[in-house]
């Protein structure tokens, strides 16, 4: 009987995550046969360095996207909870941990906001997000007078690797939200509730679930995670940048759906969101060790994330057809 239970447990698993560690798999073969230096400790940890901003970005669009929802502001939030901790660090003489709080609240704010509006007055949150994307950004130019703002080293201690380990806090930190989110996902009365809430609102609304407090809570975690991820380019650059997180919204929901988050709700994992990130970074580094061009390089990531979409889509019925 436990073999019986440990072997569907096995075959769970790889049905889950096997297509993804298979994808990385061929990528980081293909890109040391490319080059010579790709298959090393370095680049291993050159990316898993560069990863922790559209980590934890993509760690909260998972969460709204699996309640049916969509959030386009995370980028512009992450740049406005920087600014707030250039500022504060920089103009105030805040110490560290005290403007990242001011960060983190900032994004939580967003986010809360975000949520708050569309759930509250029924307005789909494409707009409401489309709208907060706008305000977040001209907020940040507003903080930034439009420049970039040099913080100084006291936080370059959030994107420096650990000595001997090589791995920046920046990075531990984005793993540990990984975990904590997925634990809440697959453990907790609020990650059925949200699958509950995107699988079907109305059926959810008629079995009791409160669902208006559990939606705008997935926006401010979502908000709260942009700040966190904030502190990254800004820890990186020791500076302020009204620029930052331009784009990263939609390599976020390119993560997800790699991950296999659905588009419509009810349907997530955080790990597989985590995998999803490995996928374009290790791409992405390859590709620049082979010296492409930027533009070919865009085109080579779209096609690549069009066909790990269309093989987990495949999969996904495959695994349906079989139970």
């Amino acid at each position: 009987m436990n073999i019986s239970v440990n072997t569907k447990h096995l075959r769970s698993i790889l049905l889950q995550y096997g297509g993804l560690l298979t994808a990385l798999a061929i990528l980081i073969a293909f890109f040391s046969l490319q080059t010579d230096s790709f298959f090393q400790i370095g680049t291993a940890r050159l990316i898993a360095n560069q990863i922790p901003e559209l980590t934890l970005v993509a760690i909260g669009m998972t969460l709204v996207l699996m309640i049916g929802q969509i959030d386009l502001s995370v980028g512009s939030v992450m740049a406005l909870s920087g600014a707030v901790l250039g500022v504060l660090m920089a103009k105030y003489d805040w110490p560290l941990w005290a403007a990242i709080f001011g960060s983190l609240l900032t994004g939580a704010a967003c986010g809360w906001t975000t949520g708050a509006i569309s759930v509250w007055f029924r307005i789909p949150s494409f707009i409401v997000s489309l709208g907060m994307l706008e305000v977040a950004r001209g907020a940040t130019r507003r903080v930034l007078n439009s420049n970039t703002l040099t913080i100084g080293s006291d936080v370059a201690v959030i994107s420096e690797p650990i000595g001997g380990l090589g791995l920046s806090p920046a990075f531990l930190l984005a793993i540990l939200a990984v975990l904590a989110v997925q634990f809440v996902l697959s453990k907790t009365v609020m990650g059925r509730y949200c699958i509950a809430i995107g699988t079907n609102l109305a059926a959810a609304r008629m079995s009791g679930i409160r669902t208006a407090p559990y939606s705008i809570g997935v926006f401010t975690l979502s908000g709260l995670l942009c700040g966190l991820a904030g502190l990254a380019p800004a820890s990186l650059m020791e500076a302020a940048d009204p620029g930052a997180g331009i784009g990263i919204e939609l390599s976020a929901i390119a993560a997800c759906v790699i991950g296999g988050t659905s588009l419509m709700g009810g349907r997530g994992n955080v790990i597989s969101t985590l995998l999803g990130v490995l996928v374009i970074a290790v791409l992405q580094t390859g590709l620049s060790r082979m010296s492409v061009e930027d533009a070919n390089k865009q085109i080579i990531t779209g096609v690549v994330i069009i066909i790990a979409v269309l093989i987990d889509t495949a999969r996904r019925r495959w695994e349906r057809a079989s139970t």
